[in-house]
């Protein structure tokens, strides 16, 4: 799990944020008692007082400790007698943590707690652009059947079916090795599964706590092109930093200079801070060398599993 600077101080906000909460709530609870019962608070600062003693006592290493405890205790269960019999129950007063693991701090012994990593992994969710999608679009719901095996394509030698059970096994095999800085082109017709697989490795990565980027090509070229504020720098930083980006359908932008200079930027930005990237395009990989620069289409072919899928669309098959 890698969380950029930003990510990790908007999880630790709202471990901050349910601290104070607990802590708002424990004092007014705390205040209800002390109306009510009057000589609690007394109590409350003889434990204090004694468990200063208790702790010097334990430094010192005296033989005052086990008494000072057991004092402490039996003060203790006065404070719970005094609640009982004011209608509270004996733990009004014990702060109630939406993790009582971590006690909200996010962290067990140094080491990030399981609630952390569920937050982590929320947040990298809500970041992706594409949650709701995921619920379908995931490795269980992937299907060969799609894929006929009544013809062989003329250059591999494969079916439909064969060749996407091929794809199918490196899409595995990149998320099982992740973060390796593998990098992958989906390429053929429409609607014959690249962004569905696209999809699938995002969602066994996003549920590892990786983070994941998916914009359309329009949008990669309009959150370059936007005028800078927050969020669309943002956005530009995770372009770049985050673990995973997948751009999808390639070719469906107006191409020109600046979309050439930015998918370069890009491109070869991630490619040197080893982060990897997919990108699915119905282009054939002619069209890809005829509508983008020589220095574009050489860091794809030279740095990019080029996996292609053909065969019928599915999305009418389906309907």
């Amino acid at each position: 799990m890698v969380l950029n600077n930003s990510q990790y101080d908007e999880i630790m906000r709202e471990y901050n944020a349910k601290q104070t909460r607990t802590r708002h709530e424990l004092d007014r609870k705390t205040a209800e008692v002390l109306i009510a019962v009057p000589q609690y608070k007394s109590l409350s600062d003889k434990i204090s007082q004694l468990s200063v003693e208790a702790a010097k006592a334990s430094i010192r290493g005296e033989d005052a400790l086990p008494k000072l405890n057991s004092r402490i205790c039996a003060i203790k269960g006065q404070m719970e007698e005094q609640l009982l019999s004011a209608g509270f129950p004996a733990d009004y007063l014990t702060p109630v943590y939406e993790c009582p693991v971590c006690r909200d701090t996010g962290y067990v012994g140094g080491e990030k707690c399981h609630c952390f990593i569920q937050a982590s992994i929320d947040l990298l969710y809500r970041q992706s652009n594409i949650r709701q999608v995921l619920d379908k679009e995931n490795f269980d719901n992937f299907s060969l059947d799609f894929y006929s095996t009544e013809y062989k394509d003329a250059t591999t030698g494969l079916s439909p079916r064969e060749n996407a059970a091929r794809v199918l096994l490196k899409c595995r095999e990149f998320t099982e090795n992740f973060p390796s800085g593998e990098n992958i082109l989906f390429f053929g017709d429409t609607g014959v599964g690249k962004t569905f697989l696209s999809n699938c490795i995002a969602k066994e990565l996003l549920d590892k706590a990786h983070s994941v980027l998916y914009l359309s090509s329009i949008e990669l070229f309009q959150s370059f092109s936007a005028y800078s504020d927050n969020e669309s720098e943002s956005t530009q930083t995770q372009i770049i930093e985050c673990e995973l980006l997948i751009i999808d359908d390639l070719g469906t932008e107006l191409s020109n200079s600046f979309t050439n200079s930015k998918l370069f930027y890009c491109i070869n930005s991630r490619l040197l801070g080893g982060k990897s990237t997919i990108i699915s395009t119905n282009l054939s990989l002619e069209e890809l060398m005829h509508n983008y620069s020589e220095r574009i289409f050489s860091r794809i072919s030279s740095s990019y599993r080029l996996l292609k899928l053909f065969g019928d669309d599915i999305r009418l098959i389906k309907k």
